[in-house]
């Protein structure tokens, strides 16, 4: 199973960003999935989750700029990101809570991430 993010760059302030994330190989079911950051010097935080059915949850910072969304026939997660500041500035990283071919169930998949640089 691999999880791989794209879309991340450099954006002024304000300006907006799609990140993705698709889950490939063997996967019979994915619950959750959800988008995480970390900054330099910082703790990885989570940013915004959703699940199966689609209930979404968001950080507090993020609250009204991002919104995450997903297309279970793609096996793929989003994250619209708007009206961004410096302070969300960061290395992204997708989660996949999923359950693979050759496993024993549901674990914890993670992606690469994809750096997200926002100018002031």
């Amino acid at each position: 199973v691999q999880l791989v993010e794209s879309g991340g760059g450099l954006v002024q302030a304000g300006g907006s960003l799609r990140l993705s994330c698709a889950a490939s190989g063997s996967i019979f079911s994915i619950n959750t999935m959800a988008w995480y950051r970390q900054a330099p010097g910082k703790q990885r935080e989570l940013v915004a989750t959703i699940l199966s059915g689609g209930s979404t949850n968001y950080a507090d910072s993020v609250k009204g700029r991002f919104t995450i969304s997903r297309d279970n026939a793609k096996n793929t997660v989003y994250l619209q990101m708007n009206s961004l500041k410096p302070e969300d500035t960061a290395a992204y990283y997708c989660n996949a809570h999923l359950f693979a071919r050759g496993t024993l169930g549901f674990q914890v998949y993670w992606g690469q991430g994809t750096q997200v640089t926002v100018s002031s």
